[in-house]
């Protein structure tokens, strides 16, 4: 009977939260791995002060090969989800060079699917050009709101560093890439308060430790792995404002 109560008195709550979702301004769709998964949470408040749905599709222990084959398979989202998406956002942070061009095709169909993780840039390169080339052909589709228009719905996407500045191949590599596609880029890195190259003057040791559940070690250095996970903690509101102050200026007024 108490969990009953419980579940009357929690369903205007969740009617509430699912009628705000349906009428939000914007609808974004994330897709990474453990640091973007729905627990840490910096998603889920930056949506909410964006007045955005958000669609989190982020799943621990994936990569961008993953990005890629669920693409392929058609479950990264449905025809009505591709519609209404004013964003892809992008966080797949593993320390490789996403950025080379080794292998690269010309269009998306030209790839071999599924992908395996030999190549992170290739996978990069399929996600961006399919994302762009089913944006543009909903232009022919009666279906779409953006039927009969000249270039379909316009194919927002977004990258983002790792949480902060230790892993450099990535991060240096996902700057290139942006820069190579004129793409805008979440600096998490540049701005999540503290860096690899000045340690914490109370510890003696890397700052991002303190703001982690986990420890990766990089050419010896302990560093933070995972962050904190959970909206009430203080590292995923600091990505969320990170996240949200770079939507802001991409996203158009509605």
């Amino acid at each position: 009977m108490k969990k009953l109560l419980t579940l009357l008195l929690a369903l205007p709550l969740l009617w509430g939260h699912a009628a705000a979702q349906e009428n939000a301004k914007y609808t974004i769709l994330l897709t990474g791995a453990s640091f973007a998964s729905p627990q840490n949470g910096w998603f889920e408040i930056g949506c909410r002060q964006l007045d955005a749905r958000a669609i989190n599709r982020a799943i621990g222990g994936e990569s961008i090969a993953d990005t890629a084959n669920r693409m392929a398979e058609g479950t990264l989202w449905n025809a009505g989800e591709l519609d209404e998406m004013d964003a892809l956002v992008i966080m797949q942070v593993h320390n490789r060079d996403v950025s080379a061009t080794g292998g690269l095709k010309e269009k998306y169909t030209d790839y071999t699917t599924p992908f395996d993780r030999s190549n992170y840039a290739a996978a990069f390169d399929y996600v961006i050009k399919r994302y762009q080339s089913e944006c543009y052909a909903l232009k022919d589709d009666p279906k779409s709101k953006y039927y009969g228009t000249k270039s379909g719905k316009p194919a927002v996407i977004v990258l983002c560093t790792d949480w902060h500045d230790a892993r450099t191949t990535y991060n240096a590599a996902i700057r290139r890439l942006a820069a190579r596609w004129g793409l805008p880029l979440v600096e998490f890195d540049r701005n999540i308060g503290f860096s690899k190259d000045t340690p914490n003057p109370a510890t003696g040791t890397q700052q991002s430790l303190l703001h982690a559940q986990d420890t990766q070690t990089i050419e010896g250095v302990a560093y933070g792995w995972h962050p904190q996970r959970g909206q009430d903690k203080y590292i995923q509101q600091r990505m969320a404002a990170i996240f949200t102050d770079t939507m802001r200026r991409i996203l158009p007024a509605k």
